[in-house]
C-alpha cells in the first residue's frame, strides 16, 4: 500500500522519474522529498540514477541555463559566482540546535532556524528545475562510506557533485538501516541578469545534527552549495563522535617503500601549508587530497577518501610547481572551471600561472579589462583568489590504484602539518598516539605572512587543521582521536612537518622537493626499519639516514650544516609554544581533555631538564 508521501509524489512527477524513487523502497526519503517538494514548489523535477545518461542530461542542462560555458578546451567549462558570492559565509552557517555546542562554534536555535529557513525557501523553484540525485561518500559497497541525497536547482552544483564523487542511486537500495543517510536542500534563489544568485542578504547556511540535514539559499559559491564537502564533513563529524569513528580534514596518499612494498598516510595541513603539494608528492601516490573516514576493522585504521574529485584552488598553479595537474588543466578532460579568467580566445587563465594574462576577458566581475577596479577603488585580478578547478581523481596519473577499494587501506602513519619559521623541525615522530594527538594534531599552528595579512609572525591555533568545520565541542573531538586508539591493536604512528623553517636572514631551509624526503623517512620509521633519536618533543631523523635519503630520492648531497640548522633543538621556542597553547586551551576550551594537559606538563619538564644541562638551541648531533 503506497504511503501518504509516495502517492503525493507521484502527482508531482513523471512516470519515469517517480519509478526512481519509488524502487528505493525508503520511506525516510519519501518523507523527506515530500516535504521539500511541498516548500519549493518546483516548476519541474528531475531525478537521476546512476546511469551515464542522466549525468549528460545534468551537463546539458547546465550549459542551457548558462549557469556553465563551453571553452575552446574541450569538455570544459567556466562558471561564475557573483562577484560577492566567492567564499565560505561564516556570519550566515549555523549548526541548529536545541543547546550551545561549544563557544567557538556558531549555532542558532533549532525551532527558529527551521522556521526561518523554510520561510526563505519557500515557493523558491517555482520557476525553475528541481534535481533529484543520490551519492555515495566513499567507495561504493563499503562498510566505511556514508550515502547522501541532494535536492538542488543548480545544474552547476549537482554536474560538480558528479565530478566529485561517486554516484550512489544504487547503494540507496542495498542500505541496511534506510534511516542512516545524509540530506542536502539547496537553491540558488532569484537569480540576476548575470544569473548569479541576487538576494545575498538573505543567503543561509543551516546544519541540522538532530536530522542530519544541510540547508543552503540563495548562494551559487561551491564551499557554501556543493553539499556534500565541508557541510558533509561536519554532519559526519557528529555522527562518528556518536559511533566512534573518525572523519577527518585529511589528504590519504600511499608512499612507496622498499621491495614494492606501500604504506598509506593521512595529512592533516591548514591553508598554505603544504597539504595539496604533499599528497602529490613526485613518485608517490595519491588516494585524496582533503577529506577522510577513518574506523577500526579487526584491530587495524581503515581509510577511504570520502570523495572521488579534486575541489582545488587555482590560483598559483604552475607547470614547474604542480607538473600533474598543470598537465590535466590543459588536457582534453571534464573540467569545470570557476571564477578564473576566459580570454578573447575563450580558453581559461589564471594568476600566477606562469602564463601570460590578457588584457580583457570575462571573470567573477563581468567584463573584465586590465586595470578594472571595484566599488572600493581597488584592482580586480584577472582571476579570484579563490578560483578553482574541479575534476576527476582519476584524471591524474599519480592517482593510487585503491581510490575505489571497497576495503579501504591500512593506515600507517598520521602527519599533522603546520607553519613557523623558528620552532618546529622539518618532520618528527611522536612517542606515542596520545602523545601525537594532543601535541601535534591539537598542537597544529599556522603561522601568518606579511603578504596574507600585513603582520608577520602570528600564529593561528587550528587543531587537526579542522577547526572550522566541528560539529562537536573543540575537547570533545580531540578526546574522541585519543580514544579512537583503544580500539586498535595496531596503532598508526603519528608525525608532524614543517616545511617553512627560516634561518637567521630569514631563507627557507627546505626546498619545495624536499618533502619527498621527509616522507620516505616516515615510511621506513612505520616499519621499524631505521633509529631515530630521541627529543623532548619526539623523535628525529639521524643525519645519516637523511644524507642516504637526499641522494636516492632528490640526487642532492645533504650536509651536517643544513642538517643542524634544520634539526637543532630550540627549547625557549617550544617553551613559548607550550605556554602560547595551554592559554588558548585555558582561556577558550572548557572540556579541554585532562591528557592535553597531561602532555603539555610532561613535554614541558623534558624541555627544562634539556635546557638546563646543553643550553637554549641543542644541536642535533648533542642529542
Amino acid at each position: 500500500m503506497s504511503s501518504k508521501s509516495e502517492e503525493y509524489l507521484k502527482q508531482r512527477m513523471s512516470e519515469t522519474n517517480f519509478k526512481k524513487i519509488k524502487n528505493l523502497e525508503n520511506e525516510k526519503l519519501f518523507g523527506f522529498l515530500r516535504e521539500y517538494v511541498e516548500i519549493l514548489n518546483p516548476k519541474n523535477i528531475v531525478v537521476c540514477d546512476d546511469s551515464k545518461e542522466d549525468a549528460e542530461m545534468i551537463k546539458k542542462m547546465a550549459l542551457e541555463t548558462g549557469e556553465e560555458k563551453k571553452l575552446a578546451q574541450n569538455n570544459s567549462t567556466a562558471h561564475f559566482d557573483g562577484i560577492n558570492d566567492q567564499a565560505r559565509d561564516p556570519l550566515h552557517t549555523f549548526f541548529l540546535t536545541d543547546a550551545p555546542i561549544d563557544p567557538n562554534i556558531a549555532t542558532t536555535d533549532r525551532t527558529a532556524g527551521l522556521k526561518e529557513i523554510r520561510e526563505i525557501m519557500s515557493g523558491m523553484m517555482k520557476n525553475t528545475t528541481m534535481i533529484i540525485r543520490f551519492f555515495s561518500l566513499g567507495p561504493l559497497n563499503c562498510e566505511l562510506s556514508m550515502q547522501a541525497v541532494q535536492i538542488t536547482d543548480s545544474p552547476y552544483v549537482s554536474h560538480s557533485e558528479d565530478l566529485l564523487y561517486r554516484s550512489g542511486y544504487e547503494q540507496f537500495k542495498k542500505m541496511k538501516d534506510k534511516s542512516r543517510f545524509f540530506r542536502f536542500v539547496h537553491s540558488e534563489g532569484e537569480l540576476t541578469e548575470s544569473l548569479v544568485s541576487k538576494n545575498l542578504d538573505k543567503r543561509r547556511i543551516y546544519i541540522d545534527l538532530n536530522e542530519l540535514i544541510v540547508y543552503s539559499a540563495n548562494t551559487q559559491y561551491g564551499g557554501n552549495t556543493i553539499g556534500l564537502k565541508k557541510l558533509a564533513m561536519r554532519l559526519a563529524i557528529k555522527l562518528a563522535s556518536d559511533e566512534g569513528w573518525l572523519c577527518e580534514h585529511m589528504f590519504l596518499m600511499g608512499v612507496n617503500g622498499p621491495n614494492s612494498r606501500k604504506t598509506y598516510f593521512t595529512g592533516a595541513f591548514p591553508s598554505a601549508c603544504g597539504k595539496t603539494s604533499t599528497s602529490m608528492v613526485t613518485g608517490e601516490n595519491i588516494v585524496g587530497d582533503d577529506i577522510v573516514y577513518i574506523k577500526e576493522r579487526n584491530g587495524k585504521a581503515y581509510s577511504v577518501n570520502v570523495e572521488r574529485g579534486m575541489f582545488g584552488i587555482i590560483d598559483g598553479v604552475n607547470q614547474k610547481d604542480d607538473p600533474v595537474i598543470w598537465d590535466v588543466l590543459h588536457s582534453r578532460k571534464e573540467i569545470i572551471f570557476s571564477n578564473i579568467l576566459v580570454g578573447p580566445d575563450n580558453m581559461p587563465y589564471w594568476t600566477d600561472s606562469g602564463v601570460a594574462i590578457p588584457e580583457s576577458g570575462k571573470n567573477f566581475s563581468g567584463e573584465w579589462t586590465k586595470g578594472k577596479l571595484d566599488s572600493k577603488g581597488k584592482a580586480i585580478p584577472a582571476s579570484h583568489k579563490n578560483a578553482r578547478f574541479t575534476l576527476r581523481l582519476d584524471y591524474l596519473k599519480n592517482l593510487d590504484s585503491n581510490l575505489d577499494n571497497p576495503e579501504g587501506v591500512e593506515v600507517g602513519g598520521m602527519i599533522y602539518g603546520g607553519r613557523d619559521a623558528d620552532t618546529t623541525v622539518p618532520v618528527e615522530e611522536a612517542f606515542d598516539w596520545t602523545h601525537g594527538i594532543v601535541t601535534k594534531g591539537a598542537g597544529i599552528e599556522s603561522e601568518t605572512t606579511a603578504a596574507a595579512l600585513g603582520k608577520q609572525g602570528v600564529r593561528k591555533f587550528n587543531p587537526m587543521s579542522n577547526i572550522e568545520f566541528l560539529s562537536v565541542s573543540i575537547g570533545k573531538y580531540i578526546k574522541m582521536n585519543i580514544d579512537f586508539s583503544k580500539k586498535l591493536k595496531k596503532v598508526p604512528k603519528i608525525y608532524s612537518v614543517n616545511y617553512f623553517m627560516k634561518d637567521e636572514t630569514g631563507n627557507f631551509l627546505s626546498d619545495k622537493v624536499d618533502k619527498g624526503v621527509w616522507l620516505k623517512w616516515m615510511e621506513l620509521r612505520v616499519h621499524n626499519e631505521i633509529e631515530a633519536i630521541k627529543t623532548p618533543t619526539g623523535y628525529i631523523p639521524k643525519y645519516e639516514d637523511l644524507k642516504f635519503l637526499f641522494k636516492k630520492v632528490l640526487n642532492k648531497d645533504y650536509t651536517k650544516e643544513l642538517y643542524e640548522k634544520q634539526f637543532s633543538f630550540r627549547c625557549s621556542k617550544w617553551i613559548e609554544k607550550l605556554d602560547r597553547l595551554e592559554k588558548q586551551y585555558k582561556d577558550t576550551i572548557p572540556d579541554t581533555p585532562k591528557e592535553l594537559y597531561g602532555e603539555y606538563e610532561k613535554q614541558r619538564k623534558r624541555i627544562n631538564e634539556l635546557q638546563s644541562k646543553k643550553g637554549d638551541i641543542v644541536s642535533p648531533f648533542n642529542l
